[in-house]
């Protein structure tokens, strides 16, 4: 079995995915050994790792670099996060995708919102995209890469359940393989979503949104941090840098 089919299956597993947020090699490579069964990869750590704030700020290639590092030195499945796909045009973004199943990767997240302006892109819009993204995959050999359709409605709008769920279903008749709804969090929308979209539903931890088995129980498939630990580490490392400089002792570095 290759890693596309083992990360397919991990999303029908009686178990939730519990996925691990990796932003380089040896983050990736203890996530694994601490016994994660499938790494995502986090734009956004990513993107501090190398001195930039998130948002695409970073050559394509030069993320793409770090993708494919991790993804050929661990023996689990990863996803990529793409952001919203590092083009200004479906094709752009279409060669980007191939280019990161060619890296080794499993499957992709793929936002749908604007990089330049605050907003979605236009429901047909996207789902043409997605559309173009599978049979493309499909054509390359890539049969069942998954595809992650992240909406940005709960980061985005008011009101944003009835549109969530009609972006979902769009999205997955579009050839998406699951969807990624950041910023979700009550118990009764992650019920109604889970009951009207015929696809795994993966949600971000927040403060208040931490258990993995509550969200089992409220049929979500997958559980993802994003950059919560990366935030955690950096943090740490500028705590102690910080220490290191005030106190000029390396004392604490040697403590338990």
């Amino acid at each position: 079995m290759n890693k596309i089919q083992t990360f397919n299956e991990l999303h029908s597993s009686e178990e939730i995915l519990f996925l691990g947020n990796a932003w380089d090699l040896l983050s990736a490579l203890t996530l694994e050994k601490a016994g994660f069964k499938a790494i995502g990869t986090t734009s956004w750590g990513i993107a501090n790792s190398l001195g930039y704030a998130d948002g695409e700020l970073i050559d394509f290639d030069r993320h793409l670099e770090i993708i494919k590092n991790i993804a050929q030195n661990v023996k689990v499945p990863v996803s990529a996060d793409i952001e919203a796909g590092y083009g200004e045009d479906s094709q752009t973004i279409v060669d980007h995708v191939l280019r990161t199943a060619d890296a080794g990767a499993a499957g992709i997240n793929i936002e749908d919102s604007l990089k330049k302006q605050n907003g979605l892109k236009e429901l047909s819009v996207h789902s043409d995209l997605l559309s173009r993204i599978r049979t493309a995959l499909e054509n390359h050999g890539y049969k069942d890469f998954y595809i992650n359709a992240r909406t940005d409605t709960y980061l985005q709008k008011q009101s944003p359940l009835l549109e969530t769920i009609e972006r979902a279903n769009a999205y997955v008749e579009s050839g998406a393989s699951g969807i990624f709804v950041p910023g979700l969090m009550a118990d009764d929308e992650i019920k109604e979503i889970t009951m009207n979209v015929n696809a795994p539903l993966n949600v971000m931890s927040l403060p208040g949104l931490t258990n993995g088995s509550k969200l089992k129980e409220l049929g979500v498939r997958r559980f993802s941090f994003g950059n919560a630990l990366s935030d955690k580490i950096i943090a740490y490392l500028e705590r102690n840098a910080v220490k290191l400089v005030e106190a000029m002792d390396t004392a604490h570095l040697y403590e338990n």
